[in-house]
C-alpha cells in the first residue's frame, strides 16, 4: 500500500509529501519514546513495502512464463495429436497388417489389417496387450491351420522362442488354403514391429510351378532312363516298382505287361528263369533279403549269367528308403577280357622267354664287361711297363745330354710318353668307374689337402701357356674320397688350362647351404649351350684341331662319372667368348684347423745325399729294370738287380749284405708279390726302407702299403718322386 496515490498530479503528490515531511520532522523534534517506536515501525513498513513490490514483480514474471509454457504445451499437444493421427493414417494405408510393441512387449498401436484373418482377435487388439497374450490368442484361433503333429501349446512355445531372435520371418497356413507371411523387426529403442503379409497368391503360384516342374522333371527322367544303355528300375521303401525303362525288360527278359506301377520286387525276381546264375557271392535269397531290408541299404554289385549273356547288376539305396537297380550288358567286355587274359598268358610266356634270353645276354655282357675291365687293367699294366722304361731311359739321356737339339728331341719324346701315360690313366679310370665292384674311401678331410698340391702341380702347366693360375685356399672340411675328388678337380683345372688361350684360371670354394661348391673359372673360348651336354661324352672334344697329346676327351667324362658315383652334383656355366665355370658340390663336414707352414723341402733331389746307397731292385720286366738301374746309378746309387722274389732272396743270401733301400715291383709273377717279398726280407734282415712300384691303383694296395708303412710309386715311374724317396731315405740314414 503506497502513501501517495499514483493517480494524483505531481503537484498534489509534492504537496502531500511536504505535509508528511513536516509531520515527521515535528515528531522527531517534539516526540517522545512512543514516537520513536512509531518511526521504527514506519521504517519496517517501508522495507516491507519494497520487498512486497519485488515479490509482486517476480510473481508477475512467473505468471507470464506459466502462460507461455501452457501455450507451448497446448501447441505441442496439438502437434502430437496431429502426428498420431498422421501415423495412424499412414499405417492404415499400408497394405500389410502392422502392429507396434514397446520394449516391454506391450501393444502400442496397430492398423485394421493386423490379424484381420483371425476373427476372434479383434476384441483383444487394444493398446497394452502383451505379446504372449497376442500369440496365445493366435494359437487358439480357429482360423490357424496347425500341422498334424503340432498342438496349440507347442506352436505357441515355438513362436515365443522365435520372438527372441533379432530378425524373424516365417509362413503361417490358414484355413481355406490361405497363407500369411509374418516378419518381426526390432526398433532402435528395443520395441518390435510385426508385419503380416498375405502371400496366398504367391504360394499357390509356387505350388503350381512346382507341380509343373515336377511333371516336366518326370518327363525328363523318363526320357533319360529310356535313353540309357543300361536297364534301370526304381523301387520305393516297400520294394514296389515306381519307375523303369524299356531296356530292363529286354535285358531281364521280363514281359512289359509285368512292369507296372506297384509291382513287387519279389514277384519280378521270381520271373527270372532258373538258368540265371549269380556270381561274386550273391544268390537269389541274398538279393531278396537286401531288397526287403528296412533302413539304409549298402551298395551291392554282382554279375548274373544266362545263356550267352553276362549282366552286371548294381544296386544302391535312396534317401527315402527306396532303392535303384541298374543292369548292364557286359558280355562283350567279358569276352574281350577273356581274350585279353588268354593273350596275356601268351605274352607272359613270351616275356618269360625273352627275359631268360635277356638274362643270358646280360650275363654274357657282364662277363664281357668284366673281361674288358680285366683286359684294360692288364693291358694298361703291360703298356705302363715299357712306358716307364722309356721315360726313365729318356730321363737318363736328358741328364747326360749337352746338345740343345738332342735335349729338345728328348723333351718332345718325354712329352709324347707323358701324353700316352695320361691316356692310359684315363682309360683305367673309366674302366674302374664303370665297374660295379668299385668302392670309395669316404672320409672327412680338409679341402686344402687337395688344393695345395694341385697349386704346386698345375701352376707349372699354366705358366708354360702364359696363363695365371689362382687357387684360393679354403678352411672347410668335406666328406668325400680325397683321391677321386683330387682327380676331379685336377681334370677340371687341366681342362680349363687346355681351352684357355690367354687370361687366367681361378679356383675357389663357396658355401652352398650344407655343401661346399668347388668352382673352376676360366677366361677361355667358352662352350656353346647346345654343346654343354656333349662335352661329358667319351672322346668328345670341341677343338677338333687339338693333338692327341692334349688328351682324347676323357677328362670330363671321368669327372662326370666320378661325380655321379660319389653323389656330388656337377654343374657348368659358359658363355662363348667370355669363358666357363665348372662347379662340384661336396658335403661340408665342418671347419679345418689352421694350416701349418710347410717345411722347406727341395723341389728336386740332391744327388750327393744319395751317394753310397745300396738299393735292391726287383723287377720282372728287363727293360724297366735296366732303365731304373741306369737312372739310379747316375745319381751315385749302387743297384743290386733281381728278376723275381726267389732270385732276390738267393742273391741276398749269397752276398751276405743288407741293402739300404728296397725297390720292389708289386706283380713279380707267380709265387710271391712285392709286399710279400718285403715281409720276407724284413723278417730276416729287419726293417728296411721300401718302395713298391706298381701300375695297380686299387685302394686295397694303397691300404696295404699304408699298413706296412712303405711308399707306393705308381707306374709309369716319376723320376722326381723316385729321387725324392731315395733322397729322404739317405738323409734319414745319415741322421
Amino acid at each position: 500500500m503506497s502513501l501517495i496515490n499514483p493517480a494524483d498530479s505531481l503537484e498534489r503528490q509534492n504537496e502531500k509529501l511536504m505535509k508528511i515531511t513536516q509531520a515527521l520532522m515535528s515528531r522527531v523534534e517534539y516526540g517522545t519514546a512512543q514516537s520513536n517506536a512509531a518511526y521504527a515501525q514506519f521504517e519496517r513498513a517501508a522495507l516491507l513495502e519494497k520487498r512486497v513490490r519485488e515479490r509482486t514483480l517476480e510473481l508477475e514474471s512467473t505468471l507470464e512464463l506459466l502462460h507461455d509454457s501452457n501455450a507451448a504445451l497446448a501447441k505441442a499437444h496439438t502437434e502430437t495429436e496431429a502426428a498420431r493421427r498422421n501415423l495412424a493414417d499412414a499405417i492404415e494405408t499400408v497394405s500389410e497388417g502392422f502392429a507396434l510393441f514397446d520394449p516391454e512387449d506391450n501393444l502400442v498401436m496397430s492398423n485394421s489389417r493386423f490379424c484381420r484373418d483371425f476373427r476372434n482377435m479383434q476384441a483383444y487388439l487394444k493398446p497394452g496387450l502383451s505379446f504372449e497374450e497376442y500369440v496365445r490368442h493366435i494359437a487358439e484361433s480357429a482360423q490357424l491351420a496347425l500341422p498334424t503333429e503340432e498342438t496349440a501349446d507347442s506352436w505357441c512355445a515355438r513362436r515365443i522362442r522365435r520372438h527372441k531372435d533379432h530378425h524373424v520371418m516365417f509362413n503361417v497356413e490358414l484355413t481355406g488354403d490361405r497363407w500369411l507371411q509374418v516378419s518381426e523387426h526390432r526398433t532402435s529403442n528395443g520395441g518390435t514391429v510385426v508385419l503380416q503379409t498375405d502371400v496366398t497368391d504367391i504360394m499357390r503360384m509356387e505350388r503350381q510351378e512346382r507341380a509343373r516342374l515336377k511333371d516336366k522333371q518326370t518327363r525328363m527322367i523318363r526320357a533319360t532312363l529310356d535313353h540309357l544303355n543300361q536297364g534301370v528300375c526304381v523301387f520305393d521303401e516297400n520294394a514296389q516298382l515306381v519307375g523303369w525303362n524299356q531296356k530292363i525288360s529286354h535285358l531281364l527278359s521280363v514281359p512289359v505287361r509285368r512292369l507296372t506301377i506297384g509291382a513287387s520286387f519279389d514277384g519280378l525276381l521270381e520271373r527270372l528263369g532258373d538258368d540265371v546264375r549269380f556270381s561274386r557271392g550273391m544268390d537269389r535269397v541274398s538279393f531278396l533279403r537286401w531288397a526287403m531290408a528296412k533302413g539304409p541299404k549298402f551298395p551291392i554289385s554282382f554279375e548274373v549269367k544266362r545263356e550267352n549273356m553276362t549282366l552286371q547288376i548294381f544296386g544302391r539305396g535312396m534317401p527315402d528308403q527306396g532303392f535303384v537297380i541298374s543292369c548292364t550288358d557286359v558280355t562283350a567286355e567279358r569276352e574281350a577280357a577273356q581274350k585279353l587274359y588268354e593273350l596275356n598268358e601268351i605274352l607272359e610266356q613270351r616275356v618269360m622267354e625273352r627275359t631268360l634270353e635277356l638274362e643270358d645276354a646280360l650275363s654274357a655282357a657282364e662277363r664281357a664287361n668284366a673281361s674288358k675291365s680285366r683286359f684294360v687293367a692288364a693291358a694298361s699294366h703291360d703298356l705302363l711297363q715299357p712306358l716307364s722304361a722309356a721315360k726313365l731311359f729318356i730321363s737318363s739321356l736328358a741328364d747326360n745330354a749337352t746338345c740343345q737339339n738332342d735335349m729338345a728331341v728328348l723333351a718332345k719324346a718325354e712329352t709324347a710318353l707323358t701324353g700316352a701315360e695320361q691316356i692310359i690313366d684315363a682309360l683305367l679310370d673309366i674302366s674302374k668307374l664303370e665297374s660295379d665292384g668299385l668302392s670309395f674311401d669316404i672320409r672327412r678331410f680338409a679341402l686344402r689337402e687337395i688344393l695345395s698340391p694341385l697349386r704346386d702341380e698345375m701352376t707349372i702347366h699354366a705358366n708354360s701357356k702364359g696363363l695365371e693360375l689362382c687357387i684360393v685356399d679354403s678352411n672347410l672340411m668335406v666328406e668325400s674320397d680325397p683321391s677321386y675328388l683330387r682327380r676331379i678337380v685336377r681334370n677340371l683345372i687341366s681342362n680349363a688350362i687346355r681351352y684357355t688361350p690367354k687370361g687366367r684360371v681361378l679356383v675357389g670354394v663357396r658355401r652352398n647351404g650344407g655343401s661346399a661348391r668347388i668352382e673352376v673359372w676360366d677366361t677361355g673360348v667358352g662352350i656353346p649351350e647346345e654343346d654343354q651336354s656333349a662335352i661329358f661324352e667319351e672322346f668328345k672334344r670341341l677343338d677338333t684341331k687339338a693333338s692327341a697329346n692334349e688328351g682324347l676327351g676323357l677328362g670330363l667324362a671321368i669327372v662326370e662319372r666320378a661325380c655321379a658315383r660319389l653323389g656330388h652334383p656337377l654343374g657348368v656355366w659358359s658363355e662363348v667368348g667370355r669363358g666357363s665355370c665348372f662347379m662340384v658340390n661336396v658335403p661340408v663336414a665342418g671347419e679345418a684347423e689352421p694350416a701349418l707352414t710347410p717345411s722347406n723341402r727341395p723341389t728336386r733331389p740332391v744327388g750327393l745325399a744319395q751317394s753310397g746307397l745300396i738299393v735292391l731292385l726287383v723287377e720282372n720286366d728287363p727293360q724297366l729294370r735296366r732303365a731304373i738301374s741306369i737312372l739310379v746309378e747316375s745319381w751315385g746309387v749302387n743297384v743290386i738287380e733281381a728278376e723275381d722274389a726267389p732270385s732276390a732272396l738267393d742273391l741276398l743270401s749269397v752276398l751276405q749284405i743288407s741293402p739300404d733301400v728296397l725297390l720292389l715291383d708289386y706283380q713279380l709273377g707267380p709265387g710271391m708279390s712285392g709286399t710279400e717279398l718285403y715281409c720276407a726280407v724284413t723278417d730276416s734282415l729287419g726293417r728296411i726302407p721300401c718302395a713298391i712300384i706298381s701300375a695297380d691303383r686299387s685302394p686295397e694296395l694303397r691300404q696295404t702299403c699304408k699298413t706296412l708303412d712303405i711308399e707306393l710309386l705308381l707306374k709309369p715311374l716319376d723320376r722326381q718322386k723316385l729321387a725324392q724317396f731315395l733322397d729322404s731315405t739317405a738323409r734319414a740314414i745319415a741322421l
